[in-house]
């Protein structure tokens, strides 16, 4: 077992040359009418002596699994823990469930009129979020959301900062990496075997005495890992056979990068606001000007109505949650594809008046 005599690569190599069972029958045959080996080539020299090497196989995979074990160990650990920990932060993370929560209630909302309200939603509908534009496509549904948080639950901003390792655990093939420690588990009970025949291998017994411990490790944070993974996956309503962490993950990804880049544009926009109105306030003649009606006082009006006519619903004594044709949210986003959100109650034709054409509408490209 000199792996300094014999690399990984010329191992990898070697494998590929055992005799067959054919072979080794040509061999046997060669060797029962006790021909000369002179009158065979050096290739087929070489085979026969090649042959004679007893657990030749099982032998060669041990050195492979001795060269290869510790590099294939740390390139699956930091995989394992990404999917651990990512997993586990999903589903602890209080500030998410409440943004998740204030999601299914927009949606409730803009649908109270139309059928009952929605037990939850797929975790795809979150994309539809950026779907939804108002009328002049500079803001989407997500803009609202991401200010009424700003403004009425300012501790659930920095959300994604309970969230860990989104980025890796989304890279990662689980199924393929289970297979891999399954793999090294059978090259470890291989090599084990093989000790027990030559007891006497002082590297094969380093090997044993230091790699133990880790594929016990390997293991357990494999099974940790499947386990919290397919607990996060349903606890947001998913399957984990049809939802790998390629699908899983980025979709909270995607969510939380629009979610920043809506927090960005906001406050780009409160400062044009602030900007306008002080240089409003500084020309001459600036109180005989109208009002200028900015993109967040707009903005900010409709929030206004949304959230008063939402605490008005409040005081009426209805049934909290209704059965939905299929309870899901993104049934409610599509009905919204052709016709235009409208307030509900009799103050929808004034509010039209002040508000003309700023309506939440789905946009044509809309697609769920």
């Amino acid at each position: 077992y000199d792996q300094q005599a014999l690399s990984l690569d010329f191992l990898e190599l070697l494998l590929r040359f055992l005799p067959t069972e054919y072979e080794r029958t040509l061999i046997g045959k060669f060797e029962r009418d006790q021909q000369p080996p002179e009158e065979l080539s050096d290739e087929d020299q070489f085979m026969i002596r090649f042959s004679k090497i007893p657990r030749l196989a099982e032998r060669m995979n041990v050195m492979i699994f001795l060269g290869s074990f510790g590099d294939t160990a740390q390139l699956l650990m930091p995989q394992l823990n990404a999917i651990i920990a990512a997993s586990m932060s999903l589903k602890s993370s209080s500030k998410l469930r409440h943004i998740l929560e204030i999601v299914l209630a927009f949606g409730n909302y803009m649908n109270s009129s139309k059928r009952g309200a929605a037990y939850g939603f797929r975790l795809q509908s979150l994309d539809a979020l950026l779907e939804m534009k108002s009328t002049d496509r500079k803001q989407t549904l997500l803009h609202y959301l991401v200010r009424v948080i700003m403004e009425k639950y300012p501790e659930l901003t920095g959300f994604h900062t309970e969230l860990h390792f989104l980025d890796k655990a989304g890279t990662v093939s689980l199924d393929g990496v289970l297979q891999d420690v399954r793999s090294l588990q059978q090259g470890m009970e291989l090599t084990r075997r093989e000790f027990m025949r030559q007891d006497d291998s002082p590297v094969l017994k380093d090997f044993l005495k230091v790699n133990s411990e880790v594929m016990e490790k390997l293991q357990a944070d494999s099974k940790t890992a499947k386990e919290a993974y397919e607990s996060a996956v349903e606890y947001f309503g998913e399957n984990p056979k049809t939802c790998p962490p390629t699908t899983f993950f980025p979709m909270f990804m995607r969510f939380i990068r629009a979610y920043k880049k809506a927090e960005q544009d906001i406050e780009l926009w409160k400062k044009q606001e602030a900007a306008a109105k002080e240089a409003e306030s500084g020309s001459p003649g600036s109180e005989q000007q109208p009002e200028v009606k900015l993109p967040v006082q707009k903005a900010r009006r409709q929030q206004m109505d949304m959230i008063a006519e939402l605490k008005k619903k409040q005081m009426v004594k209805e049934p909290l949650i209704y059965e939905g044709k299929d309870g899901a949210i993104e049934d409610i986003i599509s009905d919204l594809r052709n016709n235009p959100y409208r307030r509900g109650d009799k103050a929808r034709g004034s509010a039209k008046k002040r508000a003309a054409g700023q309506s939440l509408q789905a946009t044509p490209d809309l697609a769920l």
